[in-house]
């Protein structure tokens, strides 16, 4: 029962990976990484300057 579900999925992973171009891959996951980047960096930004806030008052 297992080798009947598992199949699709490897054909479907295979065709996956064979229609996107790895360039095309790697320059997906570099946006998404600057995003996530930019995203911590200002939460730390926003977060130190809370502290520093409240250490003030």
């Amino acid at each position: 029962m297992k080798n009947r579900i598992v199949l699709p999925v490897y054909a479907f992973l295979f065709l996956l990976i064979c229609s996107l171009s790895s360039c095309d891959l790697i320059a997906g996951i570099f946006k998404g990484g600057v995003y996530v980047g930019i995203i911590i960096v200002l939460v730390v930004i926003a977060l130190i300057f809370w502290l520093v806030r409240s250490t003030r008052r």
